[in-house]
């Protein structure tokens, strides 16, 4: 992979981020309120795994990524950074390691899991849709 495209990869990235953060607040502030934790939580993990999604349809092109191999490395790369910066965000913001891995159940309408596996396999995924 060219370093424009990791740069580029990396960028898209950090835009999933803030698309994260802005879902956070938008789940803590609106949803859980309005709808409780369990429709709250269902919503933010769609929304979120929509979001993540959509950048990816809109931004692969600009990345440049042609083949599967970097397609599937790239998605690897924002699952791994998202891991990283989970485990160390909560880590810095005093939470045991037991508090950040209740984040990673299928409880109480939780979706993280599947909003990982969408991060993962989404360059992939987009890549083979627009490949038909």
């Amino acid at each position: 992979m060219r370093m424009a495209m990791l740069v580029r990869a990396l960028a898209v990235w950090g835009l999933i981020l803030l698309c994260a953060i802005a879902n956070g607040v938008l789940r803590e502030a609106l949803l859980i309120p309005r709808l409780s934790a369990r429709p709250g939580l269902l919503l933010s993990g769609l929304l979120l795994s929509g979001l993540i999604l959509l950048l990816s349809w809109w931004l692969l092109p600009w990345i440049g990524l042609r083949g599967r191999r970097a397609q599937l490395l790239t998605g690897l790369g924002w699952l791994a950074l998202t891991l990283g910066f989970e485990f160390s965000f909560g880590l810095l913001r005093g939470r045991t390691l037991d508090e950040i891995l209740a984040a990673y159940r299928f409880e109480g309408g939780n979706l993280w899991p599947l909003v990982l596996l969408v991060t993962a396999c989404a360059p992939w995924l987009v890549g083979w849709l627009r490949r038909r």
